[in-house]
C-alpha cells in the first residue's frame, strides 16, 4: 500500500505543470552554477599565477637582496570555493611580507570587482538555500489541504488507507519526484568540473558529496515543514502564506538578525581603534630609541665598511628590541579583540542555528573550506611564512628587514665589474594550507545533525497533525 501511495504521489507531481516548470528551472540553475563555478575557478587560478609571476618579475635585475621590497604572497584558490564561496571573496587575498611587523591582507575579490558584492555569485549555496527551499514549499504547501479542497482526501481514506501511510506516501513521493532528477542534474554538473579542467582531489570529492547531502537534508527539512503546515490548515492559500512567512523569516531574517543582535550584545574593538593604539605605542618606542642613538660608539676602526656594518648592527639590534616590545603589546591587543570577536561570532551562530538555512550555510562553508575560519587559517599561514622569510633574508643580508630603520650598502663586483643579479626564485615559496577533510567534516557535523533534527521534528509534528486532521 505504501509503495502504491508513493508511486501515485510521484506520478501526480511529475505530471503537473508546476513540477515540470520547477524542475526545468532547477536543472538549468544547477548546470549554470557548476559552469559558472568552473569558469570562476579557472579565472581565479589564472589571476593567482599571474600575480605570483609579476611578484617575482619585479625583482629581476636586482643585484642586492637588500633591495628586495614589496614581496607579496597570495591566497591559493581552491576548487570548492567556486561552488560554495562563503567568505573567500570577502577576504584579502594578497599580503605584503616583511621580516617582522604586523601583516595585513588586502585585494579582495569584491574590492577588485565591486559589482559582485552587490549581486553576489550563483553557487550551490545560493541554489540550495534560496531556490530549492522555495521550491520545496511550492511542492508541499497543498499536499494535504489541497487534497481536501479538491475532494479527494475523504475518498482516499475511504479505501482503508492509514493516515500515517498517507503522510509517508506524500513525503516519499515528493522526495522521489524531486530528488531523483535533481541528483541527476547535480551529477551532470559534477561531471562538468573535470571536463572543464577543474582538478578535484579525493578529499574534494568527499566534501562535495557531503555538501550535496547537506543540501538534500535542507531541502527535505522544508518539504517536511510544508507537509506539517499543510496538515494544520484547511485551505491551500492559508498554507502557502504561512509557509512563505516561515521561509522569509528562516532564510532572510534570522541569520541577519542573529548577527545584528550579537553585534549589539558583544562589543568588539574596531581595527582602526587598535591601529591607533599601536601607532601611538610605536611612536613612543621610536622616540625612546632616538635618545639611545647617541650612545652608539664605533670600535675605533676607520674603515668605512666596518663602521657601516657596526652601525647597521646597532640599528638592527634597536629595531629588534623595538619590534619585540611592539609585538608583545600588539599581541595583547589582538588577543583581546580576537576573544571578543569569537564570543560575538559564537553568539551569532548560536542564535542563527534556529534557522535551517543558517545550518545549511554553516555546514556547506565548513565543508568547502570557505567558512570564517579561513581568515584565521590564512593569517596563521602568513605568520609562519614571515618567520621563514625573515630567516632567509637574515641569511642573505645579515639583517632582518622590516620593523625599523635600515641602512643599505652598495656592493660592486671585484675589479669594478657589475655584481651578479639575484635569483628571485630562491625566495621561499608560500602556499596556504588547504582544509583537512576530517576537520571540515567534524566542524560541519553539528549543523548537519540539526538539519536531521529539523526533518524529524517536522515529520513528527506532521504525524500528530494528520491524526487530528478534520476530513470534512
Amino acid at each position: 500500500m505504501l509503495f502504491t501511495l508513493v508511486e501515485k504521489e510521484a506520478r501526480d507531481l511529475i505530471g503537473s505543470t508546476k513540477f515540470v516548470v520547477l524542475l526545468a528551472v532547477v536543472v538549468l540553475l544547477v548546470l549554470a552554477s557548476f559552469y559558472v563555478g568552473a569558469e570562476s575557478y579557472k579565472l581565479n587560478l589564472a589571476q593567482y599565477k599571474a600575480a605570483k609571476a609579476e611578484n617575482l618579475r619585479q625583482f629581476e635585475g636586482l643585484t642586492d637582496w637588500m633591495r628586495v621590497r614589496q614581496h607579496r604572497v597570495f591566497l591559493d584558490p581552491q576548487p570548492l570555493w567556486s561552488l560554495v564561496s562563503g567568505v573567500s571573496n570577502d577576504l584579502g587575498r594578497t599580503t605584503e611580507i616583511q621580516g617582522r611587523g604586523e601583516l595585513t591582507a588586502y585585494d579582495s575579490k569584491f574590492n577588485e570587482d565591486p559589482i559582485f558584492a552587490v549581486f553576489r555569485f550563483l553557487d550551490l549555496e545560493f541554489l540550495f538555500q534560496i531556490v530549492l527551499s522555495l521550491f520545496a514549499v511550492l511542492l508541499g504547501y497543498d499536499a494535504i489541504c489541497g487534497e481536501k479542497e479538491r475532494g479527494t482526501l475523504r475518498l482516499t481514506f475511504a479505501n482503508s488507507v492509514s493516515r500515517v501511510k498517507f503522510l509517508l506516501g506524500k513525503l516519499l513521493g515528493g522526495v522521489v519526484a524531486m530528488a531523483v532528477p535533481l541528483l541527476l542534474a547535480l551529477a551532470l554538473g559534477v561531471l562538468l568540473l573535470p571536463l572543464m579542467g577543474v582538478p578535484l582531489s579525493s578529499s574534494d570529492w568527499i566534501r562535495l558529496a557531503l555538501i550535496i547531502f547537506s543540501g538534500m537534508l535542507y531541502f527535505g527539512a522544508f518539504l517536511t515543514i510544508s507537509l506539517f503546515v499543510s496538515s494544520l490548515t484547511h485551505k491551500s492559500a492559508n498554507a502557502f502564506l504561512v509557509l512563505l512567512a516561515i521561509w522569509v523569516v528562516s532564510v532572510l531574517i534570522i541569520p541577519r538578525a542573529a548577527v545584528t543582535l550579537a553585534g549589539r550584545a558583544v562589543d568588539v574593538p574596531s581595527v582602526d581603534e587598535l591601529a591607533m593604539k599601536k601607532g601611538a605605542y610605536r611612536s613612543q618606542l621610536f622616540q625612546e630609541d632616538r635618545k639611545n642613538w647617541s650612545n652608539f660608539k664605533p670600535s675605533g676602526s676607520k674603515e668605512p665598511d666596518v663602521m657601516m656594518k657596526e652601525l647597521n648592527d646597532f640599528m638592527n639590534q634597536q629595531a629588534e628590541e623595538r619590534e619585540n616590545k611592539l609585538k608583545e603589546f600588539s599581541g595583547r591587543l589582538n588577543e583581546q579583540r580576537l576573544n571578543a570577536q569569537r564570543e560575538q561570532e559564537n553568539l551569532a551562530i548560536s542564535l542563527a542555528r534556529i534557522s535551517p538555512a543558517a545550518n545549511f550555510t554553516l555546514a556547506a562553508t565548513e565543508l568547502a573550506g570557505s567558512s570564517p575560519e579561513l581568515k584565521s587559517s590564512y593569517q596563521d599561514d602568513v605568520a609562519n611564512y614571515q618567520k621563514v622569510y625573515g630567516e632567509f633574508m637574515l641569511e642573505k643580508t645579515g639583517m632582518n628587514p622590516g620593523g625599523g630603520m635600515m641602512f643599505v650598502t652598495m656592493k660592486s663586483g671585484e675589479d669594478g665589474e657589475e655584481p651578479e643579479p639575484i635569483d628571485p626564485h630562491e625566495l621561499p615559496e608560500f602556499h596556504s594550507t588547504p582544509v583537512a577533510t576530517a576537520g571540515a567534516v567534524s566542524a560541519a557535523m553539528p549543523s548537519i545533525a540539526i538539519l536531521v533534527l529539523y526533518n524529524l521534528l517536522a515529520l513528527a509534528g506532521a504525524f500528530v497533525a494528520i491524526q487530528r486532521y478534520d476530513l470534512r
